[in-house]
């Protein structure tokens, strides 16, 4: 039973990622708009400009999702065709891959057309940062560091936890990034009480992160990139960005397309310097469609690791832990502890 659990889960998120690069998000009714939507609603009810206010606030809006993949995940221990449809709608609900390198290609195609104010306005569909006055070198980099740090947050990480938690890993990871994505920056509003919320994304970021980047790393010649010139990229460049997450996929990204990521980043209101990283020119229009290849190559990859896991490092995982309570179990019991 639980082999054929494993299978489920596996299949589930294979599904899953099918559904997401066939169909991409749900044009209507999107379940990950209505936790927002959700999520906004209690936020009003128990903002106070506090990390104690944040860390209630962040507890319940990810603990009420896990509770409902573990519930789901109880109902259905012995139903695996019930358990593997469950993990496919999840799965899709969570994944946002098609739609980021949709959004890759038709900036690309905008710049490419010289229709700097179409792409200013696709902007806002990857990133939030100012594109008033952004050209197009400028337009292009934004679209390179949001499809690098998106193929990790929108792809591989929810297969990874999908793949080592099922459905409670699939539909907290996506509570967690989405109320980073709300509350977890440096606003007057959000200074105090978007911290465990951003801290939280953070955590679950730091394995899907680092695998992102080496991934990027092994599929880069998929889009004409130079595989060593990504990892020394990688390992000079990665611990530089202020986050400790986005220089991993930055810095891989900048190495497999030859360019150089970095510098001023205007948000409404406040302005960043980040360092520089890559080697070369600032990126242009014709880095996008790349861009968007090797994040598509990551994704796979990432699947075939999320497929394998249940029936592979996780059977083993669950075997060593049984192996474990039944010994800890017969060695109570024969000192008079019986449970």
């Amino acid at each position: 039973m639980r082999q054929s659990v494993a299978v489920a889960n596996a299949a589930g998120l294979v599904a899953g990622y099918a559904l997401d690069s066939l169909l991409g998000d749900p044009r209507r009714w999107h379940p990950v708009a209505g936790f927002g939507r959700a999520a906004g609603a209690l936020e009003q009810r128990v903002y106070r400009p506090d990390r104690t206010a944040g860390v209630v606030f962040t507890a319940l809006a990810v603990g009420v999702p896990v509770l409902v993949g573990a519930a789901a995940t109880v109902a259905t221990r012995h139903r695996p065709v019930g358990r593997a449809v469950l993990m496919a709608a999840a799965t899709w609900t969570v994944l946002g891959g098609r739609t980021l390198r949709h959004e890759s290609k038709v900036m690309g195609r905008a710049l490419r057309g010289g229709d700097l104010p179409k792409a200013r306005r696709r902007l806002g569909h990857l990133c939030g940062r100012d594109p008033s006055t952004l050209d197009e070198p400028e337009l292009a980099r934004a679209t390179v560091e949001s499809v690098a740090e998106n193929t990790s947050d929108a792809v591989v990480a929810p297969l990874l936890w999908g793949a080592v938690a099922g459905l409670p890993g699939l539909l907290g990871y996506r509570a967690a990034n989405t109320l980073d994505a709300m509350v977890g920056h440096r606003s007057p509003r959000y200074a105090r009480f978007g911290t465990p919320a951003a801290r939280l994304d953070d955590v679950l970021n730091l394995a899907p992160a680092r695998l992102t980047g080496l991934l990027t790393i092994a599929v880069a010649p998929t889009a004409h990139g130079d595989r060593g010139r990504a990892w020394r990229v990688w390992l000079r460049d990665r611990n530089d960005h202020p986050s400790p997450n986005a220089g991993q996929c930055e810095a891989a990204m900048a190495g497999a397309l030859g360019v150089r990521l970095g510098g001023r980043n205007i948000y409404f209101g406040r302005s960043e310097v980040r360092p520089y990283l890559g080697d070369g020119p600032r990126p242009e229009a014709r880095h996008l469609k790349r861009a968007a290849r090797i994040s598509g190559a990551v994704g796979l990859a990432a699947l075939g690791v999320a497929a394998a896991y249940p029936v592979t490092v996780g059977r083993l995982a669950g075997a060593v832990a049984r192996t474990g309570w039944r010994g800890l179990a017969t060695r109570a019991r024969g000192t008079g502890h019986g449970w």
